[in-house]
This record gives C-alpha cells, structure tokens and sequence, in this order.
C-alpha cells in the first residue's frame, strides 16, 4: 500500500471509473472468507477523538521509477534515482517537523514504510541512509516493522542482502499479474519469471515476511487468466497478498484512453467475479481477508496498513505525501522537484492541510471500520440504522456477531454506498 489518502466516498453508482465501488449480484459467499476478529473491539463511531501522542508509524514516499505505469496516478517521478538528493531532502523534512514540533516523532516506531515509485531502484544502501535521516534509536529495536516496497526487476540479490543489513524485515513486491500481454500495457518492465525470481531472491536473503500485490479488473481484450495468476501466486507462497481493482484516474494515459473510447474495461459482473474468485481462492489457502483489499496468514496483518485503518496518527515524508495526527491532516507538495526545493528551505514541504470536524471523523470511523474485519458496533447506532444493518444482513451484504456488524466481501464492494447510508442516517 502507497501513501494514505483522505477518504472521498463516492456514490456506487459513480462506478469504477470514478474510483467507486460496485454491488456484486452473484450469491453469497461462505462465512469462512472472513478473519475472525481479533481482540481488538470494534471501531468505536461516537467516542470522542484520542488526545494526539507522538506518532509511532512513518510512511517515507520514493518517487523515483524507471516508467510510469499505463494506469499511475501517484507521485512520481520517471529519472534515475538519486538517492543522495532523496535523503537529503528526507533529513531537511524530518529537521524542519522537529523544529515545528506539531508532529513530533516518538523516540521508539512501531512501524515505517517505504513506497512509491520504486524504492528497489534506490539500490542496497537506500536503507541505511534512512538509519541516520529518522534516527537509528528510532529504528534499531526488535518489534518494528519495517516494510520497503520493490518491483521485481530492480528487486537483486544485492539489494535485498542490503535492506536486510539495515533491518527491513518485510517487502512488498509489486508483480500485479504474471501475463505478458497484460504486464506490457501496464508498462511494467518485469515478467513472469522474474516475478518468481523476485520471491526467490526475498527468501534466500533472509525475508520470512513477503507481500505479492495483485491487480484484477483488466481490460478483456488482454486474455489475462485471472485464475492462473492466482495459481501462480499461491504456488510462490507468499505470506500475504495485497488485491487491487484496477482503478481509471482521469489525468492518467489509461483515463484518458476511457474518456476518448480507445480502451474498455471489463463489465462490472466480471470485476465482482474476480474479486470474489480471489477471496474465496485466498481463504481456501489460508490467507484471511483482514481488511477490503488485504489477505494474510496467521501473523502477517500489516502493521503499518492497520495503524492507518484504526485511525493512529502517522507522518507522511516525501513528495506528495499525507500525515496525520488528530484533528488535522496535511500532504506534502507532489512534485519532487518543488518538494526538494521546499525541504531545502527553512519550512516544511507542504502543500495544504485540513482540521476534521466531528462530523468528519465519524463519517472516516464509519468508513474505516466497515473496511476492515474489526466492522462497527451497533451500540454506537441509532435504532434507524440499525435497522439498515440488519437489512444488509438479510441481503448478505453483512454480518452481525453480537454488538459488531462487519461487511461480508460482497459488502466491500458496495462499501462506499454503505458507509453514506449509514452517515446519512446519523445525521451527515
């Protein structure tokens, strides 16, 4: 997962070209794809806000990727990584948020994250440089989770020896499909083999925690056999997949390939069916659905995602990237050139920033804890919406286990529609 993002909730009937979700009409899924809920309580809608701590998550953006993908529409930068410039700019960042002390770092982090772009194309020293830009008190413990995204091209032997020596300990490979035809209109530079490679390559350095991300929903006219890329996947034995509906951003080559009708997308029965061919697969693997779009085996939830999704303040570095410490929310400047520029000055790289109201927070609570497998509690709900719930469960859009309602995979994706009725209802 790249750098968080506001929520926008979109109508459902928006669709995917708009970034919405869509209503599966097919039949109801076994209870068995859903995690069973942890210990953790549900996501609390009404309680008052948490008083701000220093945050212990920090996602760090690196911008550098040697294409940009048919369909990106993240902060990148296509140019040969600079590392050097990358750290110093990180270090200015970092600098100038100690000076301005309203998002101040805890001396021990829980969690860090490394994506893009392509971290990989950093090469093998990237990680150590990041020791002394964040702290190396801050990073050398043994409860954190460190995770750096790669893409299996720029993902070699020296490079991962080298994030092991600095203490990454997770990594997330970017292979989205192991189809030529599909892997060439992405614009991806990898294939198949060097997706298996990649595995390989992560485990023989030492990673016994390795994340495959997965794209469905792609054109027909590819030929892309959806239920071999899951084979293919299943065989590698990753211990947690990442599975992204393929998404039409407008200012991207694909939205406007849409926009002028040079490119179709898939129907939307094909698009649910994907979906829910991919979680039943998982499930049946052993890899449970955790939240909307990720699956793991039993001690490989991530850390760092679910941080986000329970609302925990974090530090967004880099270009384009978001922060977050409670009421106020902020993103950095997209682009790396204005973002370098600004880092090197005095004050922060940022571009805007917003205060949440309570109204806000409760519309995000809502929505963060249909996402994930924690769900909402009821006890939180009017009798009116109540009632809505029990509605969805009737359509099995959703489950009710004592006080907790939690989406079934049908649900997710409808979940943005849900997440407005239930807003709607309590007065949004």
């Amino acid at each position: 997962m790249a750098d968080p993002q506001p929520i926008r909730i979109r109508p459902a009937s928006a669709g995917r070209q708009a970034g919405g979700t869509r209503h599966c009409a097919g039949d109801a899924l076994s209870p068995g794809v859903l995690m069973k809920p942890s210990a953790s309580a549900a996501v609390p809608v009404l309680d008052p806000p948490p008083a701000p701590g220093a945050i212990r998550s920090v996602y760090v953006h690196a911008p550098f990727c040697a294409r940009r993908c048919f369909y990106c529409d993240f902060a990148v930068k296509v140019a040969s990584a600079d590392c050097g410039a990358w750290l110093s700019a990180l270090g200015a960042e970092v600098r100038a948020l100690e000076r301005e002390g309203a998002f101040l770092l805890d001396d021990t982090l829980d969690t860090l994250y490394v994506g893009g772009g392509t971290p990989s194309l950093l090469g093998a020293s990237a990680m150590e440089g990041l020791l002394t830009v964040i702290g190396e008190e801050r990073l050398r413990h043994s409860d954190l989770e460190w995770t750096a995204e790669a893409n299996p091209e720029s993902f070699t032997k020296d490079v991962a020896e080298g994030w092991r020596r600095a203490g990454v300990n997770r990594v997330s490979l970017g292979i989205q499909t192991f189809h030529a035809p599909s892997l060439r209109w992405m614009g991806r530079l990898h294939g198949a083999e060097g997706a298996r490679d990649a595995v390989r390559i992560g485990r023989e350095a030492g990673f016994a925690n390795l994340s495959v991300d997965l794209i469905f929903g792609l054109p027909d006219h590819l030929g892309r056999d959806w239920e071999g890329d899951l084979d293919h996947t299943l065989s590698l034995d990753p211990d947690h997949v990442s599975l992204y509906g393929l998404s039409v951003e407008s200012a991207t080559p694909l939205g406007r390939a849409v926009a002028e009708d040079r490119e179709t997308l898939p129907s939307e029965g094909r698009y649910e069916q994907e979906y829910l061919l991919a979680v039943d697969r998982l499930a049946e693997a052993g890899y449970a659905a955790y939240e909307v779009s990720n699956f793991a085996r039993p001690g490989f939830a991530s850390r760092h995602n679910s941080a986000y999704w329970s609302g925990e303040p974090y530090v967004g570095l880099g270009n384009g990237a978001h922060s977050y410490r409670h009421p106020v929310r902020r993103w950095n400047l997209r682009d790396w050139d204005a973002y370098r520029a600004g880092a090197g000055g005095l004050g922060l790289p940022v571009d805007g920033e917003e205060e949440l109201d309570l109204a806000e927070v409760r519309l995000e609570r809502i929505w963060l804890g249909l996402r994930t497998r924690r769900g909402i509690s009821l006890q939180d709900l009017p009798v009116s919406a109540t009632d809505r719930v029990r509605s969805w469960e009737e359509n099995a859009l959703a489950v009710v286990e004592g006080n907790v309602v939690r989406l079934t995979p049908m649900g997710w994706l409808v979940m943005d529609r849900l997440t407005v009725e239930l807003d709607e209802i309590m007065g949004g």
